[in-house]
């Protein structure tokens, strides 16, 4: 069940992530792909400045999405250089 949960969580949080960093998804799979790894680097950064959610559906999402955005804006940084 927690497999089903990342993968809802990734494929909502990559396609919100598409549509504010490029106005479009990425395709299924790596929007789901960016969703999880932005929700990991999400709650890493804001366990750092002291913000711990406490689950559900849309706080997992939110944070997915703050991490995906991040992310995206660092590879745009990094493949410009």
């Amino acid at each position: 069940m927690w497999i089903l949960w990342m993968i809802l969580v990734g494929l909502i949080a990559g396609w919100a992530t598409g549509k504010i960093m490029k106005g479009s998804g990425y395709g299924p799979v790596t929007d789901i792909v960016l969703g999880i790894v932005g929700g990991i680097i999400g709650g890493w950064i804001l366990r750092i400045f002291g913000f711990y959610t406490t689950g559900g559906l849309i706080p997992s999402i939110l944070v997915a999405i703050f991490g995906a955005v991040i992310l995206v804006g660092l590879a745009r940084t990094v493949r410009r250089a």
